[in-house]
Order: structure tokens, then sequence, then C-alpha cells
């Protein structure tokens, strides 16, 4: 079955503890349940299903292949040689929201409790893994994010392209890398996510359309590969979510608050099966379409040696400039400063008054 998470979290049966003194649901009946799952002497007659605890599966490549609280609980407690099994659980703040990490932070310095979050263990790892990672954790997996499932030729609007279809093990989404070759050492490659509104529609809220044009005219004319990531709509919010952060934007707020104020993360999208669909292709040093910072940090992060950025600054417009300053002022990405943004959109103004 297709899993339907958005954030690809894997779920398993929900479970009680067969020796459970009450309904299971109580805490001490819970913490009965942990302990023996915990235990590895248990076997499937030691559960009752369904039940009250629900165990979750961290993928074999820790947060450096799903960037996840279940693979940052397994991953810590292999740091410290311990046994990969780990109860997790959201905080709960006062007005009944889960708890975000500024008021996380907040908790943990009331109560001497440090706060680790999962950018900052990718970093770690990334950066010590080699000689510092205890012999219980295991290396990286040879088995990809991705499983490849077909190749074609497709004719579009930018010329011919072969097409090489990707499923996603971790959340189930379909990707696609579009490649004009044969690909040579070093190539251009665009990672790109998925934008129903900028890319069918025509929005003018971002540049997704346009760079995504762009991008394919590069390429085609360059050499090299656009990976198409799907499941990444609205910064990996979905596409509802994406459009209740335009409603806030309505208010004032801009894109990076709206999301915060659903309760949601400025940037949910993990580029792992971008990773897995570069490593099919052979790919390990990449030169990366792109403004955002981010997707090179992640790359690297999962072996994959970015040798330049290059800008792509498409797309500019009255409509999005405030969502473009948010980007390159809060977020990071290389953008134009105001009065070269200023002089694009009054150029735009004088070409459409001709």
């Amino acid at each position: 079955a297709e899993n339907q998470d958005p954030r690809g979290t894997a779920y398993t049966v929900s479970v009680d503890a067969s020796n459970r003194l009450s309904t299971g649901i109580s805490a001490s009946d819970r913490a009965n349940t942990l302990r023996v799952l915990a235990d590895p002497d248990s076997t499937p007659a030691s559960l009752f299903r369904p039940g009250h605890i629900l165990p979750l599966r961290a993928v074999d490549g820790g947060v450096r292949e799903r960037d996840g609280h279940t693979e940052a609980a397994i991953d810590l407690l292999r740091l410290a040689g311990m046994t990969p099994v780990a109860a997790i659980a959201e905080i709960v703040a006062e007005d009944g929201e889960m708890m975000r990490l500024p008021g996380l932070i907040r908790l943990g310095e009331a109560n001497d409790v440090p706060v680790v979050t999962i950018a900052s263990l990718i970093d770690w790892l990334q950066e010590h893994h080699c000689d510092a990672i205890p012999e219980p954790i295991a290396p990286i997996p040879e088995m990809s994010r991705v499983s490849f499932e077909v190749e074609t030729t497709v004719p579009t609007t930018h010329g011919p392209f072969t097409v090489r279809a990707y499923r996603d093990r971790s959340t189930g989404a379909d990707h696609v890398a579009f490649i004009k070759g044969p690909l040579r050492e070093n190539p251009l490659v665009r990672v790109h996510s998925e934008c129903l509104t900028g890319e069918a529609f025509g929005s003018l809220k971002c540049e997704c359309g346009p760079q995504l044009d762009a991008a394919l005219d590069t390429i085609q004319r360059e050499g090299g590969v656009v990976v198409y990531l799907r499941g990444h709509e609205g910064r990996g919010i979905g596409l509802i979510n994406k459009l209740r952060a335009y409603r806030l934007q309505e208010d004032g707020l801009d894109t990076l608050d709206a999301n915060l104020a659903l309760g949601l993360p400025a940037d949910a999208r993990d580029y792992g099966a971008a990773v897995g669909i570069l490593n099919d292709l052979g790919l390990k040093r990449v030169r990366l379409v792109t403004n955002n910072p981010e997707k090179k940090r992640q790359l690297e992060a999962r072996g994959v040696a970015v040798t330049q950025l290059v800008p792509l600054l498409v797309g500019l417009g009255e409509d999005n400039a405030e969502y473009l300053d948010t980007k390159r002022d809060r977020m990071g990405h290389a953008l134009p400063t105001h009065a070269v943004l200023d002089e694009a959109l009054l150029a735009g103004r004088k070409g459409h008054h001709r």
C-alpha cells in the first residue's frame, strides 16, 4: 500500500502488551507495553493488536536519509552506544497545540534539559561520522531511497528528453528525471520542487513556473538533468496548506511567518530522493542550478559534491516581490537586492507597454 503520510512516517500496527493489567490505555499499561517492545526476548505473542502504542520504523540511513524524529531518536541512541529502541512523544503547549522549537528551547532552559534539533544532528553526523560514530551504528545502506521504474523519451516544447521515473521508498511519491545527455562529469543539475499553482496555472505569487521552464531550456541546450520532486508543494506543506498560507499573506504575514502561524515548518522539503536519483545516474559531482543554499547543504550532507551554485533569476514580478524579499532576507536565498528587483520590475513594465 502507498504511504500517504506527508512526512512518510513508517507507521505500523498499534499494540498493547499481552500481560497488560487493565485496558492498555493507562500510563502504567503504556509504560509496560514500551518495555515489552524494547525487550529483545519479546515474541509476537507478547503483544495484542490493535492497542494503544503505535510503533514506528526508522529508515536504515537515519537522519541523513530521512530527517524525521523517529530517525533522530535512533541515531542518538546509537551514538550513545545503546540499543536502538526509543519512545518518542510530542510535547503539548498550554494552548493545546504542539510545542514548536522556540517553546521547546524555553522549556529546556527552564528544566536544564538539552534541546537538539534534527538539522544540528545531521550536521554533526556529516562532520564526524568517519571516525566518531561508535561501532553499533551502521553505515548508510546501499539500498537507495528510490527505486527505478521506467525510462522513455518525451518530446516537449523545450526539446526531447530522456525521462526516468522513480518511486520514493520513503513517501510513495513518484519522481522523474528529465535528462539531456550523454551526461558528462560535473553536469548541470536542477532539483525542482513540484508547484501546481505556479507550473500548471501560471500563478504569479512564486517564480516556480518560469524557473522550471528556464531550467529545461538550459538543460536542453547545455546537457544535464532536471530532477522533478513530487510531494514538495508549498515547500513540502501540501497544496491546501499552501493556499491557507496564501490567505494569511493577504492579511500581512510573509511566506515564512504564514507557515509558522499554521503550525508548519518554514520549509519541510527533504532532498533524499534527489540524491538517490543522482546516485542512480552515477553523478557524484554537480553544478546545481538554484538560489537556495539549503539544497546544496542537503545534497552534500548525503554525499553529492556541489561544485558550483548556478543562479536562476527568472519570474521576478510585482506580485511576488515581497515573497522574493523574504526568501532572500530570511531564508538565505541568493536573490537580487531591492534596487535590482525594482530595476527589473521597471524594465518589465516598460517592455509591457511597448
